[in-house]
This record gives C-alpha cells, sequence and structure tokens, in this order.
C-alpha cells in the first residue's frame, strides 16, 4: 500500500513538473511573441510619425521680402512649400544653404548651397548631377507675392543621415534666377531673404 502511494504520488509529481514546464515555455514564446509585435508596433509609428517645422523668412540686402517656409515629413518623404512677399515681380531662386545662420546683413553667413554628395549645381532631378539644396526658381506676381512647392523622399527631418537630414540647414531666396548652369551656384544675384534656422 505504501509502495503504491509512493509511486502515485511520483506520478502525480511527475505530472505537476511537466505541466509548469509547459507554461514556463509557453510564457517564453508569449514574451518572445509579444517583443517582436512591440518592436514591430513601434517601426510602423516610426515610419508614420509627422514632424513638421515652419521657418520664418528674414529680410537681407536692404529687400522688402517677407514670408514662411513650411517643411513636413510624412511617410518618408518632405513636403515644401514656401510662401514669400515683397519681390520685384518676375522669377527668383530659392535654394537650401548649408548653414544655419543669418546673421549676416547680406545673407552671407549661411554659406553656399547644402551639397552634401559633392554633385555639380544643376536643376532638380538632372542626371548629370543636381545639389540637394538646389529647390529651384518661383514666379513673384505684380503684387510681390510668390510661391513654390516639391516633395521628395531624398530629404528628411532630423533622421541624423548626413546626405538627407535638413534640420541645422537655412533658406536663401535670392534676387535673380537660377540659370542651372553656372557653377557652383547658378549665378542667381544677391540674398535678399534667409530663413534659419531649421529645427524642430
Amino acid at each position: 500500500m505504501k509502495r503504491l502511494s509512493f509511486s502515485l504520488l511520483f506520478l502525480s509529481s511527475l505530472v505537476i513538473f511537466s505541466c509548469k514546464n509547459k507554461n514556463s515555455e509557453n510564457n517564453e514564446e508569449t514574451t518572445s511573441e509579444d517583443t517582436e509585435m512591440n518592436a514591430m508596433e513601434e517601426q510602423d509609428n516610426n515610419d508614420t510619425e509627422t514632424k513638421e517645422i515652419t521657418v520664418a523668412m528674414e529680410s537681407k540686402s536692404d529687400s522688402n521680402l517677407s514670408g514662411e517656409v513650411i517643411f513636413i515629413e510624412e511617410n518618408g518623404e518632405v513636403t515644401m512649400k514656401a510662401t514669400i512677399t515683397g519681390l520685384p515681380e518676375g522669377e527668383h531662386a530659392i535654394h537650401i544653404h548649408e548653414k544655419a545662420d543669418c546673421s549676416a546683413a547680406d545673407g552671407s553667413s549661411a554659406g553656399g548651397h547644402w551639397n552634401p554628395t559633392y554633385e555639380q549645381h544643376g536643376k532638380w532631378g538632372d542626371p548629370e548631377g543636381y545639389h540637394k539644396g538646389d529647390i529651384g526658381n518661383f514666379k513673384v506676381d505684380e503684387n510681390g507675392n510668390g510661391s513654390i512647392g516639391m516633395t521628395t523622399d531624398e530629404w528628411c527631418i532630423d533622421c541624423g543621415d548626413e546626405e538627407k537630414d535638413i534640420v541645422g540647414k537655412a533658406i536663401i531666396v535670392h534676387d535673380g534666377v537660377d540659370d542651372y548652369t553656372s557653377q557652383p551656384s547658378g549665378d542667381a544675384g544677391s540674398r535678399v531673404g534667409c530663413g534659419g534656422v531649421i529645427e524642430l
């Protein structure tokens, strides 16, 4: 009778121990799956996160320019919309420049075009090369109002990629027209507006 009781006790212990191990394994699997799911959700959130920067433009070189430039990053692309007032009627160039510094009266403190890939100056999308800051020209009407917009996956906001990140740069508006060929900046004339710093 004692042997039978001992055997039953031993078998019960084995069953309980086996169940605990299975529960432990299931818990580990669940924890691992939860961790993977959380990581995937976090990645999805990063991909869909919207970032927005508004940069106020300052007049330079005794111009009457004012306005703002808005950058919005969404789904891996950055959309830029610039609204400018106070310029003479006609075409004017606008670029991203390498330094977030508008302290000089002529805007020269913003440095040259932002060109992290060391390409020649050109029209945006030119297969022969263009700067990441080569936005182009925009038209100003008889009332002095103009605007320009574009969307690209070649820029990012605060992503840390030196070849794409526009944070820490400046926006420059020129008095003249970018001819897209003169090196290194398109012979666009004096700097009549500066917007900096581009930052969150």
